[in-house]
């Protein structure tokens, strides 16, 4: 099987619709539904299901569809490696972050990569640490960067620290909480998190928060704390010089020092070999020593 017909099976089990597949590999949808017949025809047997709903894998398209894409990705991590020996930084640069680090760090540091290495390209996914960290067990991203302390094997790298802080435009004292009616607007994270504050918050008050509001973006939670609309506690990242009119208060942990979070950079040994990879640390490594104005 040709590298142009794995790759048009890969797209056709990511759509399971011909029209997207269509379009996404620029070809007409009966060209695409005759290379099929053909693809079918030299492995003897059925690779989807066709139906008006769609297309659905058989048992046999499945193990088929499974080798077209260790083809596919072989052939990708050999032009990398090609690339690699290239004396410019070209290949794509994968990358799967944290969403808050994704938000308020990584474009500035990105804006810095593609200007220094215009031939390189990017691809990203942010979301939940936990989800960043499934993504290299699969092999989709060179590198993770993860907030928390992950449990990761392979190379792992601190990057920066910020802490916590409980910001409200009235409150200014941490005691004052529980003679506030406002609410405790929280905002959906990875469990660590989450338990990180709970723990906090017991500990401080021995008790739970009477009112709370949840939110799922952590943006969402810092503009309804800047409106006045209840208190949050939230990372310094988030935080900004232009973020005023509000209280900010450093939350302690039991040995009165500043509560805070790490945020990592982890991958494989291997990752770390490339061009793009090594291009993307120096550039990082840069902003932490200040040598990049951000």
């Amino acid at each position: 099987m040709q590298l142009i017909e794995c790759k048009m099976l890969v797209v056709l089990a990511q759509e399971l619709n011909m029209r997207k597949a269509s379009e996404r590999l620029f070809v007409s949808q009966p060209a695409l539904s005759q290379r099929l017949q053909t693809i079918e025809k030299a492995w003897n047997t059925q690779i989807f299901v066709r139906s008006q709903k769609g297309l659905s894998l058989t048992p046999a398209g499945e193990k088929i569809i499974q080798f077209a894409k260790e083809v596919v990705e072989k052939e990708e991590k050999v032009r990398e490696e090609l690339e690699a020996l290239d004396k410019e930084v070209y290949g794509t640069l994968k990358l799967a972050v944290a969403s808050i680090i994704g938000q308020h760090w990584l474009p500035r540091v990105l804006k810095q990569f593609v200007k220094r290495y215009p031939y390189a390209k990017i691809s990203l996914v942010t979301g939940w640490s936990s989800e960043m960290v499934n993504y290299l067990y699969e092999d989709e991203v060179h590198l993770g960067i993860i907030r928390g302390n992950p449990d990761w094997k392979g190379v792992k790298e601190h990057i920066l620290t910020d802490t916590l802080y409980l910001v409200d435009t009235e409150i200014r004292r941490v005691e004052d909480v529980l003679k506030s009616e406002k609410p405790f607007i929280q905002f959906k994270s990875d469990s660590t998190y989450y338990q990180e504050i709970q723990d906090w918050w017991l500990r401080q008050f021995q008790t739970t928060p009477t009112r709370t509001i949840v939110v799922d973006q952590i943006e969402t939670c810092k503009q309804m704390a800047l409106n006045g609309i209840g208190f949050a506690i939230l990372p310094s990242i988030a935080l900004t010089e232009h973020d005023q009119d509000v209280y900010k208060i450093p939350l302690l942990d039991e040995h009165q020092q500043p509560l805070s979070r790490d945020t990592w950079l982890i991958g494989y040994e291997s990752a770390f070999q490339l061009k793009q990879v090594k291009a993307f640390l120096e550039v990082v490594k840069e902003f932490e020593t200040g040598k990049v104005i951000q």
